[in-house]
């Protein structure tokens, strides 16, 4: 058997926790990270006096604010965030629809920021959420820009399936995304849920490359993709700028 080393035994104890399960005991903890009660109860005691876990009164653990801030320090977290958010409030106040911004990690997007009206349909997204790129809309444009070799890595592997009309043929894929950099903009219809449809698209950099993507999620019932569309791509330009992206 592989001896674990130091440093992947305590991001295990870190990983446990996640949407699901953001409270757990420390039985929760060594069962989920894979460790003896005896291990677990070491790190976690190291990770609670520097700040990363906090213990609440019926003795449970939680993420502490000491990850929040660190966290707080990612390029693609907090100061994205900033520098998108009139944007995005802008697109809010044109839609009164979901709107969402998101960044690629490995073969998921990741959302960094959504906003949401009373009125406006429900989806399956939270701050800190991950989907598999090619479901979404972020995802989609995230995709199409990831370079050739990664796109061909993602389509080779199996296309996980929510519903009827996710995308699960990598030709078919294939051919989506090449329609993402053609038009600049994707559309993910019900691919998540039956009732959403997302307009999006990428946002840019200092040097050009994508390094996130905005989008609208509205009711796929009468949806106005056409009207959507330059709302969507006014706002990726709006951020891509405050980035310190310059266009041609």
């Amino acid at each position: 058997m592989t001896t674990r080393s130091a440093p992947d035994r305590l991001l295990s104890v870190l990983a446990a926790f996640d949407h699901a399960h953001p409270s757990l005991t420390l039985t929760d903890i060594s069962r989920r990270a894979g460790l003896t009660l005896t291990t677990a109860h070491r790190l976690v005691a190291a990770l609670t006096e520097w700040g990363a876990l906090e213990r609440d009164g019926s003795g449970a653990y939680h993420v502490g604010l000491r990850l929040w801030e660190v966290a707080a320090l990612a390029p693609r977290g907090l100061a994205l965030r900033q520098a998108a958010l009139p944007y995005l409030e802008d697109l809010y106040e044109a839609t009164h629809e979901n709107v969402q911004l998101a960044v690629r990690d490995g073969r998921d997007v990741v959302y960094t920021e959504w906003l949401s009206g009373h009125s406006a349909v429900g989806v399956r997204i939270r701050v800190g959420a991950r989907w598999p790129l090619h479901v979404t809309g972020v995802g989609l444009a995230l995709l199409a820009y990831g370079g050739t070799e990664f796109q061909e890595a993602y389509c080779a592997a199996p296309l996980c399936s929510y519903t009827d009309h996710t995308i699960t043929d990598p030709a078919r894929l294939r051919r989506v995304l090449a329609d993402v950099r053609r038009c600049g903009v994707a559309v993910s219809s019900r691919q998540v849920t039956e009732d959403a449809l997302s307009v999006a698209a990428p946002v840019r950099g200092p040097g050009g490359a994508v390094v996130a993507a905005v989008s609208v999620v509205v009711p796929h019932v009468d949806a106005q993709v056409p009207v959507l569309v330059p709302a969507v791509r006014l706002a990726a330009r709006g951020i891509s700028r405050a980035l310190g992206w310059q266009p041609d």
